[in-house]
């Protein structure tokens, strides 16, 4: 180890040979992943050439410092992806909770209401039987003559007139 920390090449080979199958060997059990493994090994094994001056025996064996490196990346990774999922999820379901502003429409569908009310207001009052009757009540023209005991030409007529006093005071365009 001493020599790999000095940069010797032919001793990081040899401990190379040494270390790169446990260190495989633990990454793949933390990821269950064989071509992320293989990546967070290559990483690990990176970091042992470049970490190798920082070394301490007197700490541990080479292969348990080693294995603490090949294990702390391996469960990086895992957090770093649960973290990934986690954020993209929150996204997700931020985008998809709500298409439109609940609080706009509200207050939209509240100011059509009460549009809708002062201009039936606005109508005569058998204009707003025969509105009524018809649209709320849900009742056909003949329903209507007949509940208002009147001939189903003058309803239509009242229904028609209503109706086109509705659309102006509304400010729809025919």
């Amino acid at each position: 180890m001493e020599r790999v920390a000095r940069g010797d090449q032919d001793a990081f080979a040899t401990l190379y040979g040494a270390i790169a199958g446990p260190v495989l060997g633990i990454v793949v059990k933390v990821l269950r992943d064989r071509a992320q493994s293989e990546e967070v090994a290559q990483e690990v094994l990176i970091e042992v050439w470049r970490q190798a001056p920082r070394y301490r025996p007197d700490k541990g064996a080479v292969m348990t410092w080693v294995l603490t490196i090949a294990h702390r990346r391996a469960v990086d990774r895992v957090r770093s992806a649960q973290a990934a999922t986690a954020r993209e999820r929150n996204t997700a379901s931020r985008e998809h909770a709500r298409p439109y502003d609940e609080v706009s429409e509200q207050v939209e569908t509240r100011l059509e209401g009460e549009q809708v009310r002062r201009c039936v207001r606005g109508l005569t009052e058998l204009q707003r039987q025969a509105v009524s009757l018809a649209y709320y009540g849900g009742l056909t023209y003949r329903e209507v003559a007949e509940t208002l005991n009147t001939p189903l030409p003058t309803v239509k007529t009242r229904l028609r007139d209503g109706l086109i006093r509705l659309r102006d005071c509304m400010g729809v365009t025919a």
